[in-house]
């Protein structure tokens, strides 16, 4: 398995192995079901496809928890803590997800910042089954290079 290093465990963050059941035919990728531990409601799904080299970041959610995969493709995920009353407050942690060998979910929690690349060399796929639909009241976006988020994709 690929290394998942990290710089720090952020306090919240979980990572789960997902099951993938694979024949000559091709595989099941499993994801998230009702009776997992984790799962709280469904609010929505969408898939979010990354090219080589891009950058999606920063994203922050009010209330909206995150449960993502990444089927296709590789994704370097980096998450930053600037929740005063966490015990990882201003950590970063940085993990890389895809197939074939890290096939996990990553559950994000509200109020962490987060962003993501494709270090692929071919277009990533993540799919995100959050909790609560999408409103853009509920989120805020900061640009790549700003300054308050101590990280230099």
């Amino acid at each position: 398995m690929k290394s998942n290093s990290s710089l720090e465990s952020i306090e919240g963050v979980i990572l789960k192995k997902l099951n993938q059941i694979g024949d000559n035919r091709g595989t099941i990728l499993h994801m998230l079901r009702n009776d997992d531990a984790l799962f709280s409601h469904f609010g929505e799904v969408y898939f979010s496809e990354i090219y080589p080299g891009a950058i999606k970041a920063w994203k922050y959610h009010h209330k909206q928890t995150q449960n993502i995969a990444v089927p296709i493709g590789s994704v370097k995920f980096v998450i930053y803590d600037d929740r005063p009353s966490s015990g990882t407050y201003k950590k970063i942690q940085v993990l890389d997800l895809g197939r074939p060998d890290n096939y996990l979910r990553l559950t994000i929690p509200p109020c962490l910042w987060y962003g993501f690349t494709c270090v692929s060399n071919v277009p990533a796929l993540l799919v995100n089954c959050a909790d609560i639909p999408h409103s853009p009241e509920e989120s805020v976006i900061k640009e790549i290079s700003n300054s308050s988020i101590p990280y230099k994709w």
